[in-house]
């Protein structure tokens, strides 16, 4: 009989605290979830844009615009407020690139991260690996809807 109601004893435990270690796994999943939440309402509604398109003069060589792509593509890895890097060339058929070639649209969360950005030395870096390659620059900034 006493081996019975140790058996008995013992499922019980069991079940009590199999209970409650689903309910600390169950409160478990409810923090990561906040957490989650909260990680989707720290991303801005709208994101400031900063498109930089070059044209590069007829005597800058392949590899000193691929120097020059390489050294742009480094920047989201040296400068921590760029949140988004994207490049690429023309391809438009409509003809109206008026000589820009390559495009590069880097990602900032507000105007601080961008004014961060501008004067950053690894920013200004890139600037000297430009040179005097280009024939032409157009930057444009605006936030997206």
């Amino acid at each position: 009989m006493k081996k019975m109601y140790k058996g008995i004893l013992m499922l019980g435990l069991l079940a009590f605290f199999s209970a409650c270690n689903e309910e600390k796994e169950e409160k478990n999943i409810i923090e990561e979830v906040k957490e989650i939440e909260m990680d989707k309402t720290m991303e801005p509604d709208s994101v400031l844009r900063h498109v930089v398109m070059f044209g590069f003069k007829e005597t800058t060589s392949p590899e000193k615009i691929q120097e020059v792509v390489d050294a742009f593509k480094a920047l989201p890895s040296k400068i921590e407020q760029i949140k988004g890097f994207e490049y690429g060339t023309n391809n438009s058929p409509e003809g109206l690139n008026d000589g820009l070639t390559h495009a590069f649209t880097l990602t900032f969360h507000s105007e601080e991260d961008r004014a961060i950005y501008l004067p950053h030395p690894d920013h200004k870096a890139f600037g000297e690996v430009l040179g005097n390659s280009l024939e032409k620059v157009v930057v444009v900034d605006y936030w997206t809807h």
